[in-house]
């Protein structure tokens, strides 16, 4: 069994950018640049066989490549505790969008049972704890408003396999890679 999901990595630049701007806060577990993605559909537990009818699904994936701004910082939950601090991606793109519509229907095709939450794309940066101070979070907030890592090309999307380790950041393992490229016309 492999707990998956679907994601953009952006180059290791960006990645760097992004865990650079974490600082000594609280209550505050920074994630490592190398593991910095975003995140298209968590699909979860799925054996050896279904995990190769989604990459078989994913193939027909036709989006083209396109810019992705990456800007500004925030929580989550929006309401109640903090859990996670996330850069975001400005205004998006509407192949963004798009990209995440056809991951889904190509998943949703091989098992209709999977969960579809809202899609909210961002970058998860850091992970707070109980005994993060929300008043040093919120300054740290403030200070980073304005906060823009480099655009980058999306040029590919990922399947990726995560293993949960106690006390450690997850490992990701790339399944499979998928270019992105025009509709068939």
């Amino acid at each position: 069994m492999s707990r998956l999901f679907t994601a953009l990595i952006p180059p290791v630049a960006v990645r760097t950018e992004l865990a650079g701007i974490a600082a000594p806060l609280a209550g505050v577990r920074w994630a490592p640049a190398a593991n910095l993605h975003l995140t298209l559909r968590f699909i979860g537990e799925t054996d050896e066989a279904l995990t190769g009818r989604f990459a078989e699904a994913l193939t027909r994936v036709r989006v083209e490549p396109f810019i992705l701004p990456v800007g500004g910082l925030g929580v989550f939950p929006r309401r109640g505790p903090a859990k996670v601090v996330w850069a975001g991606v400005g205004r998006s793109h509407t192949r963004l969008y798009q990209l995440r519509k056809q991951v889904d229907e190509a998943l949703l095709a091989v098992d209709s049972n999977l969960p579809m939450p809202g899609f909210h794309p961002h970058f998860t940066i850091g992970r707070l704890g109980e005994n993060h101070h929300a008043k040093e979070l919120a300054q740290y907030l403030e200070k980073h408003r304005d906060y823009e890592a480099p655009p980058f090309l999306v040029a590919d999307f990922h399947l990726l396999a995560s293993e949960l380790t106690p006390g450690h950041p997850p490992v990701y393992r790339t399944v499979q890679s998928f270019p992105l490229a025009p509709q068939d016309r």
